[in-house]
């Protein structure tokens, strides 16, 4: 290698355009110059090739079809010889099965011609923001999912790795096995960690108010609408968009989140146009979603586009070694909460944990812990502060043992609530469901977030229920 090439070589351009239209080649570079980007061109995947091994590039922007390949051999060239780059593809035939190919392969992003200038400085930016090579999570983040068996490191490594791209992740496991906490992980790690978080449970929000409260509406658009309100697709603008227990979603809805995925743009309710929204979509759901989709429950389309791929959470019987540390780090945020101390297991105490089969998982332990430590006398839990029911269910556990009553026992409701009794119980009487969620908000003396801490849900699901039994 001679002292020019040599230069050649380590000289570092911003970007690379792949296109073999020229007209398209130059609208895009002099787009991000403007933004004050270097930039190279090729018109072919051979002369791509030469330029990448020749010098070094922050993106790669390229077309699909090329005159001497495609786009997606590129994308496995750069995986294969230049991993940690990031790769957009950019195509005139945009589809759902093209976009998941992209993506599979390791594309960064995946849109569709003609780009519009807003949605390209906004892919730029957020291909920029990624470390330029591939890293393990810093010691903050590393401790949002503790746990170093086999099956949790081997999750934690896909995390990082999809953290690099804007691909749709479906988390997928049993309810209580840290989804959220698993999406949190992959947008802290991100581009788009200095933007927001919004999580969603699809089940908890009325199928009337979906659409308003996903897209947004206009000042006027129905009764009651007093003034413009954004969505949850527009507050997520920037950063990430968790939609957990996305099989709950109603058919309708289904349609209209496929679109606003697919157009990377949302109509509000009362709204004559849609507007562009910059979002990465997470999902989640301990439901099987092959099977409601044989069973005309879930959308297939929509299914393909959310399932780009797919993290699987295991329970935490697959993963026992991690309950020392979990159990350490669960205890320690329960005093940091209390501004005391944080308590011990003692060894007969994590023997019990050892072998209790956790059905209900993480959130399950959650819930042992914080009643242990209310039960615990000293400074160190034992074993019989740790009250298990052997083969019982989690719903049994819950209300029995983690709230000590019986739901099915007499119990006099507050005045307050009186009314609420009607549609569902008799003679004043509650159904069980709305008597253990009253229950557990008296004894934690009406603290929303407690109650729903020892419910296992959401504030926002605790008030939804409320609200439909007219207690809120």
């Amino acid at each position: 290698m001679n002292a020019v090439e040599r230069r050649n070589r380590s000289r570092t351009v911003d970007v690379l355009v792949v296109d073999d239209e020229e007209d398209i080649r130059e609208l895009l570079e002099l787009s991000l110059l403007r933004m004050g980007l270097g930039c190279d061109t090729a018109g072919s995947l051979e002369e791509a090739r030469a330029l990448l091994d020749a010098r070094r590039y922050r993106l790669c922007l390229t077309d699909m079809r090329l005159p001497d390949g495609d786009g997606l051999s590129l994308v496995e060239y750069i995986q294969a010889r230049h991993a940690g780059l990031p790769v957009a593809v950019i195509s005139a035939f945009g589809s759902i099965e093209a976009a998941i190919r992209a993506l599979k392969l390791g594309a960064f992003d995946f849109v569709t011609k003609p780009v519009e200038l807003k949605a390209l400085r906004e892919l730029v930016h957020h291909a920029l923001s990624l470390r330029p090579e591939p890293a393990a999570a810093p010691a903050g983040d590393a401790r949002m999912l503790v746990g170093d068996s086999p099956a949790f490191a081997q999750l934690r490594g896909q995390a990082e790795k999809l953290a690099r791209n804007q691909a749709p992740v479906f988390i997928y496991g049993e309810s209580g096995t840290g989804k959220e906490v698993v999406a949190r992980f992959i947008h802290r790690l991100g581009p788009r960690a200095a933007g927001p978080f919004v999580p969603v449970n699809c089940g908890a929000i009325s199928p009337e108010l979906m659409e308003s409260e996903f897209f947004g509406y206009r000042k006027g658009s129905f009764t009651g609408a007093a003034t413009d309100k954004e969505g949850l697709f527009q507050a997520a603008r920037g950063g990430t968009l968790f939609l957990d227990e996305i099989g709950e979603l109603p058919l309708a809805m289904q349609v209209k989140l496929l679109r606003a995925i697919q157009e990377r743009a949302v109509r509000p309710v009362g709204a004559h146009a849609e507007e562009p929204v910059d979002v990465r979509i997470l999902s989640a759901s301990h439901q099987d979603l092959g099977r409601l989709v044989a069973e005309g429950r879930f959308r297939q389309d929509l299914f393909f586009r959310i399932n780009v791929i797919a993290l699987r959470v295991p329970p935490l019987r697959e993963r026992r070694e991690d309950i020392p540390a979990l159990a350490a780090h669960i205890l320690a945020r329960l005093a940091e909460r209390e501004g005391r101390a944080s308590r011990q297991l003692s060894v007969a105490a994590l023997q019990v944990l050892l072998e209790h089969p956790f059905q209900g998982n993480v959130r399950e332990l959650e819930n042992l812990l914080e009643r242990a430590c209310a039960l615990c006398e000293g400074e160190r839990i034992e074993a019989a502060d740790i009250e298990l029911h052997p083969g019982a269910s989690v719903s049994g556990w819950l209300t029995e043992s983690a709230f000590g009553f019986n739901p099915a026992s007499t119990w006099v409701a507050p005045a307050r609530f009186e009314r609420a009794a009607g549609a569902e119980g008799q003679d004043g009487e509650y159904p069980q469901e709305q008597v253990r969620v009253v229950r557990v908000l008296e004894q934690a003396r009406w603290n929303y977030d407690a109650a729903a801490r020892s419910l296992g849900i959401s504030v926002a699901q605790l008030r939804y229920r409320l609200r439909q039994w007219g207690m809120e």
